[in-house]
C-alpha cells in the first residue's frame, strides 16, 4: 500500500511539471527607451535607399532622441529579404512593396523614398512618439506575438500528449499494483 502511495505522488508530481515547463514567460521589464522604431528595409547600392540614409542621418540632431533606426539589408541577404516579403504581407502591402527602399514607422508605411515623404514621416515619427509605448503599432511584435501563439499551441499539444501518458501510467500503476495484492 505505501508503494501505491509513493507512485501515485511521483506520477502527481509529473502531471505537474508540464504545465510548469510550458507556462509562458512573463515579460518582467518594460522598455524604458521612447524612440521610435523605423523600420528600414534597404538595398546595398540602392540610390533611393542611400539618399533616404542620408536624409535620416541629417535629421538626427533634431530627432536622434525620437527614432530608432532598424535596418534590414534585403539585395544581398536573404533571409531579411523574407523578412520584408512578411512583412509586407502582414501589412496587406505584398502587391505594392516589391522595392527599396521600404520604410515603417507605427502603422504607416513607404515604399521609395521621395521629397514628399520627409513631413510625412516626421509627422509620423512625433505622432507615434507622443503614443504610449504599450499602446504604439508595432509591425514586428504584432508578428512576434503570432508565431508565439503558433508556438503556445504546438506546445499545448505536447502537454496534453504528457499528461495523457501519465494519467495512463497512473492508471496502469493502479492496476498492477491491485492485481498484486489479489
Amino acid at each position: 500500500m505505501k508503494k501505491i502511495k509513493y507512485l501515485v505522488l511521483l506520477l502527481v508530481m509529473m502531471l505537474i511539471v508540464p504545465f510548469t515547463v510550458f507556462a509562458d514567460e512573463e515579460e518582467t521589464a518594460k522598455e524604458d527607451n521612447k524612440e521610435v522604431k523605423v523600420y528600414f528595409f534597404r538595398g546595398q547600392g540602392c540610390s533611393h535607399c542611400a539618399e533616404a540614409e542620408e536624409w535620416f542621418k541629417s535629421i538626427e540632431e533634431e530627432y536622434g532622441e525620437r527614432f530608432k533606426i532598424v535596418d534590414y539589408e534585403t539585395w544581398y541577404n536573404e533571409e531579411n529579404a523574407d523578412l520584408m516579403k512578411k512583412v509586407a504581407e502582414a501589412r496587406g502591402e505584398q502587391d505594392r512593396a516589391t522595392g527599396v527602399p521600404y520604410i515603417i514607422i507605427g502603422d504607416k508605411s513607404w515604399i521609395g523614398f521621395a521629397e514628399d515623404y520627409k513631413d510625412e514621416i516626421k509627422g509620423q515619427i512625433d505622432s507615434v512618439y507622443g503614443t504610449e509605448i504599450e499602446k504604439r503599432y508595432d509591425i514586428m511584435d504584432l508578428m512576434a506575438s503570432t508565431t508565439k501563439k503558433e508556438e503556445k499551441k504546438d506546445s499545448d499539444v505536447v502537454s496534453l500528449f504528457i499528461v495523457l501518458l501519465v494519467v495512463g501510467g497512473i492508471g496502469f500503476g493502479i492496476y498492477k499494483a491491485r492485481q498484486k495484492t489479489n
